[in-house]
Parts: structure tokens; sequence; C-alpha cells
């Protein structure tokens, strides 16, 4: 297997394994180990390349241990935290990480709790590990763009000052892509306010925020579904029509307190590219217009011609582990995991063969 397969076999294990790793122990020999041996090439049973247990005495600390250290060329070149599974990951459970990188030749640091992996250097201030990771590897939501700089870690490819040099675009990097997403999902008054004085020239009162608050959050949801359409045109070399619109309705105060009782969806934008990936694929069988969705608070349904009597698969992506659901001949629905939504590709002539059960 090449290096994305092996990263993508060990994310899938993580799903089948997460039940059973109730200590930090069971998460080490389960997930940890397997990350560096399979995905960053390290012997695990070879203490010239790994060093479990690895003591450092520091000050007036003596013979407190940091899980692992990956030596290279004969120096300790990463420090390794690890924490159980079910544990949240944040630096007040890095304190041995944060004494061991100033007294070690190390310059990277990793905490983990066997699915997410927080990558740390010293950015900030010479040989003091920052508070801040420059790269996050969650395994059970991988993303395209963290792998080949996972990869730059590798024994066969690592090189730490082309490491630390790269991290500090990442680092400012993922926290501006983690500002936008937030913006975009709810912009604040000065995101609005940015806008807003590039296209208005007058006074901004209340009701003019107010309405431009409005108009922003549709420009922004629009705008998001232009991006995944031109993805999708690229994808299948074709136009991509009858794209899913997520509106702003208005809502009178006189009914905000009917409604406010009823269970609330929240179509993602996630579910709404892996529908029109759906309908693209099945464009090729039918007429685009006879595929539909309703959306659920449990999942993202896709029916033929509007009918639950006809459904065409579901997708699951409420949780990290995203699942897409696709009917057998009997109409029994059987999950498949994916990795990302790009991943329902991968079922083109399953979805496609679902049509028969109703032509």
């Amino acid at each position: 297997m090449d290096f994305i397969e092996r990263l993508q076999a060990l994310s899938k294990k993580v799903s089948q394994v997460s039940d059973n790793l109730a200590t930090e122990e069971a998460t080490k020999n389960a997930l940890v180990m397997p990350f560096l041996h399979s995905v960053l090439g390290y012997d695990v049973f070879d203490p010239n390349e790994v060093v479990p247990e690895f003591t450092a005495d520091t000050g007036t600390k003596k013979g407190e241990k940091v899980d692992y250290a990956l030596i290279k060329d004969g120096a300790v070149q990463i420090l390794i935290e690890c924490k159980k599974y079910s544990e949240s990951l944040s630096t007040k459970h890095a304190n041995q990480l944060f004494r061991y990188f100033s007294v070690t030749n190390a310059r990277i640091a990793i905490l983990t709790n066997g699915a997410q992996y927080q990558f740390y250097t010293d950015l900030d201030a010479p040989n003091k590990m920052d508070e801040k990771p420059f790269l996050t590897l969650d395994l059970e939501e991988l993303d395209e763009h963290v792998v080949p700089e996972i990869k730059k870690l590798t024994k066969s490819s690592f090189d730490v000052d082309s490491v630390v040099d790269a991290a500090g675009e990442l680092k400012y990097l993922n926290q501006i892509k983690k500002v936008l997403s937030e913006q975009f999902k709810e912009p604040e008054e000065d995101f609005v306010k940015f806008f807003t004085s590039r296209v208005y020239d007058g006074v901004q009162t209340t009701k003019v925020k107010s309405q431009f608050l409005e108009i922003t959050t549709k420009a922004l949801k629009q705008f998001l579904n232009d991006s995944i359409n031109a993805r999708l045109k690229s994808a299948i070399g074709g136009d991509v029509k009858d794209s899913v619109k997520i509106d702003v309705p208005e809502v009178s105060e006189g009914i905000i307190e009917e409604v406010s009782d009823k269970p609330k969806v929240d179509t993602t934008d996630e579910e709404i590219e892996g529908f029109n990936i759906v309908k693209a694929i099945l464009r090729q069988k039918i007429e685009v217009q006879r595929v539909h969705s309703r959306d659920t608070q449990s999942y993202f349904g896709i029916l033929l011609d509007d009918n639950n009597r006809k459904p065409i698969c579901r997708l699951w992506f409420n949780t990290k582990q995203k699942y897409i659901g696709i009917f057998d001949e009997s109409k029994t629905e059987v999950r498949h995991a994916i990795d990302s939504v790009d991943g329902i590709f991968n079922f083109s002539e399953q979805l496609q063969n679902t049509l028969s059960l109703y032509e």
C-alpha cells in the first residue's frame, strides 16, 4: 500500500476499535503504535528508532516520562505524549512535552488520543514549544490538504528544517481557515461591516446592519453552492444544474413561538455537496430533475421522483465517521463508511443500479 492507503486503512480502524479503547495503553497499542509504524515508517520494536517511556530529567523534575521519542541519526527528533481515545486534547495534557522540549534536540512534539494528532514546534520562541499546534490530523475526518504535510514527517522524508519552515505558514493558514469557517456559519458584526462598506455608501444604521447581516449570510451560502457546482462541473466534465439552494426565510415575529418547539433540521454544506455528487452520478441514467432530497435530523435522504417509497441512498453525515446508505434488491439499507464526501464517487455503479429497483 502507498502512503495515503495506509493512512486511510488506519482511519477505518478507528471506528472499528474505538468502543474498546477505555485506557491509554489500549489506545497506544491499537492506534498510536500503528500510526508510528505504518504511517510514519518507524520500527516500533527497535529502541534505536522508537523509545517508549522516554526519560529526560528537567531541573527539579526527576524521573518523569514522555510516552515516546522518535530517533533519527542518533538524536531525538520527535516527542509524543498520548492520552486515551475518549479524552479531548488540550495543552494542559502536554506538561511533559513542554518541559522536555526545552532539554532535548527535538523540534517537533505530538499530542494525541489515537484519533487526533496535534503537531507542535517552536515558532513563537526558540527552544520553547508553542501553545498552539501548527498542524492537526484527524483520522476520523481526514483532510486531503493535511495528508501531504504528514508525509513530510515520515522517517524517509523527515527533514526537520524543512518541516519547521513550513510550519509557520501552516499554523496561520489553519487558524485563518477556522476563523473563516466560523464566520461562514455565523457572521460577526465586523465581518458583515467589511462587506457592507464595499457595496453600500450610506450610513450603516441599526436597520441597515440587520438587513446586511441577512444579505451577507445568504451570499456566503450561495457562494458555497457555486463553489460546489464548479467543483462538480470540473469532476464530471459537464454542466451542473438544479443545485440545492439554502434559503434563509424571513420569519415574522408572530410565528416565532409557533415554530420554536419543532425539531431543528440543519442541512449542512457537506450534505448539499453529497446531493450534487449523487445527482451528477445519476444524470448519466435519468433526468436529474427526478432526483430529490429530504433532510431529517438523523440523515439526508435522496429519493427518486420525490417518493419515499423510492429511496436512492441516505447520507449519514452527522457524526465524525461519514456513511452512505445504499439500498439492495430487497430495499434493505446497507451503510458504507466513507472518508470524505468524494468517497461517494466510489459507489457510482451501486447508485445507478438502485434505479433499476423502480424502473
